[in-house]
């Protein structure tokens, strides 16, 4: 049966630490995925809602966005979407009871586990100015708060409007329509974080910002390298994408600072072997200095280029451009900076090397890993200078693969969530709607985190995410909030950004991906884009949590109703009615989703266009696929100072905390650990258990300190360290950023280690 959630936050001073894993899923995920949802769901309600994630007919999982296989098994889920799930659907409630127990300075001291076991959000909540506690509010009122602080704005750029990745298609585009009407591209989203860098390269070299493989691609292709990833834990349904490639003879390269249990052996727990020895994944395993990416692939490139016959000389001369300045560029590298840069051996390399001139079809899969550094760009850069040189863009069993970590992420910036839209897609807008939308850029994360510091923005509204928590350079985040007259939130759950508000805050709670959307029209389902560009409806099965919830889509419609009014020429009342109505309009506007209401009304959704992929067409500048040859970067590291990468517990998503625990990682009952090579660790005399506060540098001189870590000896690459976020992001300096993209570059911060008072 379900249970309640915890009344304290759990002691977390004393992690329990021991090996880590080397096979992921099976039997212990299977046990712990039924644990935690029949403690939120009980077992009825565990039962009739996991049968529905990801079906056809179904609800798609609020986690990640790796798309879902044609022939679906009637659990197509893994561990941490049945987390996602349970917490979703849980039958723990927050109510304004709660809010009237607990005051904001006694939520902005709870740790972000506590806060989001407390359960579903019921009524719309305000904390006016001057308050301590939240208090009930009408809708009505909540939208008449809003529209008086927008009122009172100097000019539309002074408000920003976040969005999270769980956000539909349908409201995201009611959303940027509505921010646009209104005046102010300022729409920051969590593409900012983490694959703006993928975007950008991407849009430069080969024409379109996304991936240019398919799921049954990977069934095809010979070998699949993946770097900077963990999909046992992040993108779990991977890992049996990789296990029907390898049974098809693909070959695997695992890329990364630190070994990842999910790809040296998975144990599908769909078959009887898998419950058993399982499959190994990785064939070869680079584990590779942080940031050293770039400097492998120029090697790779080089070696490549200096083969007879590996290059493919009629696709580069047919479809691309730029091949002469970077095969001169790649004829320089140098095996003894690679070898600094990468920590590797000639032996590794040359390794890896024969896998890929055995290949005729090659794809590569990155993530964070890749994306947050300050040479993200240049890096999936020559990632693409790698793929085309063997032709291995726009063929069967080849191509690019970013892998989106928020389940539509990639579905809102298609939507037009981007602060830099192009001219085309602002064009249609116009045309669409009859008004003129803004042509100046707007705010990213970072700029709008600036905004809000300065005092140059003044209203923030989110759809959705944890934004005080994402972000990075925590205390100057935190204070930038603060500073703002306004903060909105429309949630499912409690999350940190409650507890850190404006002079004014607001909380409207949502409907949730499982949940039934009845509006006056009859019920209706949204859409959502996965990772590799499909479309397909999520319908929602379960009662919702409180007669009190909106859905998102009515919410933005009632917002940009009453903050509009009368001069706007959008049908916002039409659209909270029908969804099908913004299908159409979204046809219109945006490419590739003509007649989107009968074509995602067949199961399994449509595939979006993609020039690349689909006819070898490269919409760039030049008109062809294009070669770069950018410097090659890595971090230089000083004398007794760490390389720390941020990342995910296997108990987390994202900013989402299920639990204290790193079961693949031998962590149990505490976050607060920083993972430190052994001899890293004697070279420093930091003993496994000592306790430290690790303490970034950067070149603006400010300390920046996280305190009471413990050093937990662990197989990293030499001179690398690793921690989780979001205890760490404040370490990350909000303008240590990667050129180009701007995104965070949490993957490589430079720290001390310093013992810590309390050890």
């Amino acid at each position: 049966m379900a249970t309640k959630p915890p009344k304290g936050d759990p002691v977390q001073d004393a992690p329990q630490v021991a090996g880590p894993k080397h096979a992921a899923a099976g039997l212990p995920a299977i046990g712990h995925s039924l644990r935690v949802a029949q403690r939120q769901m009980g077992v009825k309600r565990t039962a009739l809602t996991l049968l529905s994630v990801n079906q056809k007919d179904g609800f798609d999982c609020p986690g990640c966005a790796w798309p879902e296989p044609e022939h679906r098994h009637r659990a197509e889920f893994c561990e941490n979407g049945a987390k996602a799930v349970a917490e979703e659907a849980t039958l723990r409630r927050v109510t304004p009871e709660f809010f009237a127990a607990h005051p904001v300075a006694d939520l902005a001291t709870r740790s972000g586990y506590w806060l989001g076991q407390q359960g579903r959000l019921t009524h719309p909540v305000y904390l006016p100015e001057g308050g301590e506690h939240y208090e009930p509010v009408t809708w009505e009122r909540a939208f008449d708060i809003i529209a008086e602080e927008i009122a009172a704005l100097d000019s539309p750029d002074q408000a920003v409007f976040y969005t999270s990745g769980r956000t539909s298609n349908e409201a995201a585009f009611l959303y940027q329509l509505f921010a646009r009407e209104f005046g102010t591209n300022n729409l920051p989203d969590c593409s900012n974080m983490c694959h703006e860098s993928s975007g950008s390269a991407l849009s430069e070299t080969i024409g379109i910002g996304k991936g240019s493989v398919l799921l049954e691609d990977l069934y095809k292709a010979d070998l699949i390298i993946v770097a900077g990833q963990n999909p046992g834990t992040n993108h779990p349904r991977m890992l049996s994408a990789l296990e029907r490639a390898k049974a098809n003879g693909a070959r695997i390269i695992s890329v990364n600072p630190l070994p990842e249990a999910g790809l040296e052996r998975f144990k599908n727990p769909q078959t009887p072997k898998g419950l058993t020895t399982g499959s190994a994944l990785a064939d070869l395993f680079l584990q590779i200095r942080i940031g050293g990416d770039q400097a492998l692939f120029r090697l790779l490139n080089k070696l490549i280029i200096e083969t007879e016959g590996a290059v493919d000389e009629e696709f580069v001369r047919e479809h691309t451009h730029g091949y002469e300045e970077f095969a001169k560029a790649a004829r320089a590298a140098d095996w003894d900076e690679t070898l600094t840069a990468t920590g590797l051996t000639r032996a590794e390399i040359g390794q890896a090397l024969r896998m890929v001139l055995a290949s005729k079809r090659t794809i590569v899969c990155w993530a964070m890993g890749l994306t947050q550094h300050k040479h993200a760009v240049p890096t999936i850069k020559e990632v693409v200078n790698f793929l085309l040189l063997r032709g291995n863009i726009g063929r069967p069993g080849a191509g690019v693969c970013p892998v989106r970590g928020h389940s539509n992420v990639q579905g809102d910036r298609t939507m037009g969530i981007f602060e830099r839209p192009a001219p085309a897609f602002l064009d249609a807008l116009e045309k669409e709607f009859g008004f003129a939308p803004p042509r100046e850029h707007g705010y990213d994360v970072v700029r709008a985190i600036r905004a809000l510091r300065d005092g140059e923005a003044k209203v923030f509204f989110a759809l959705g995410g944890n934004f005080v928590s994402a972000s990075p350079d925590t205390d100057v985040t935190e204070a930038a909030m603060r500073r703002a007259r306004l903060t909105v939130h429309v949630s499912t759950k409690l999350n940190r950004s409650h507890a850190v508000t404006g002079a004014r805050a607001l909380i409207l709670p949502t409907l949730g991906r499982t949940e039934r959307d009845l509006q006056d029209s009859g019920e209706q389902f949204v859409t959502v884009e996965d990772s590799m560009g499909m479309v397909h409806a999520s319908r929602g099965r379960l009662e919702p949590a409180s007669e009190h919830l909106l859905s998102e889509p009515a919410i933005v419609c009632r917002l940009a109703r009453r903050v509009l009014g009368e001069r706007s020429t959008v049908p916002w009342e039409a659209f909270e009615k029908d969804y099908a109505t913004i299908r159409d309009r979204i046809a219109r506007v945006i490419p590739g989703f003509e007649d989107f209401n009968a074509r995602v009304a067949r199961p399994g959704g449509f595939a979006l266009p993609h020039a690349p992929r689909d006819e070898r067409r490269f919409p760039t500048a030049t008109g062809k696929a294009n070669f770069t040859a950018e410097p090659v970067e890595y971090p230089q590291l000083p004398e007794g100072r760490l390389l720390l990468q941020t990342l995910r517990s296997h108990d987390q998503y994202n900013t989402t905390i299920y639990g204290l625990d790193d079961r693949y990682r031998g962590i149990r009952n505490g976050r607060r650990v920083v993972l430190v090579n052994p001899e890293d660790a004697a070279a420093l005399r930091l003993a496994d258990g000592a306790y430290v506060d690790l303490v970034s540098e950067w070149k603006d001189g400010v300390e920046r300190r996280a305190p009471g870590f413990r050093v937990v000896h662990y197989p990293t690459a030499r001179g690398c360290a690793a921690a989780y976020y979001p205890e760490t992001n404040v370490l990350v300096p909000l303008d240590a950023t990667a050129d180009t993209s701007n995104t965070p570059a949490s993957k490589s911060v430079v720290v001390r280690l310093e013992q810590s008072a309390t050890d």
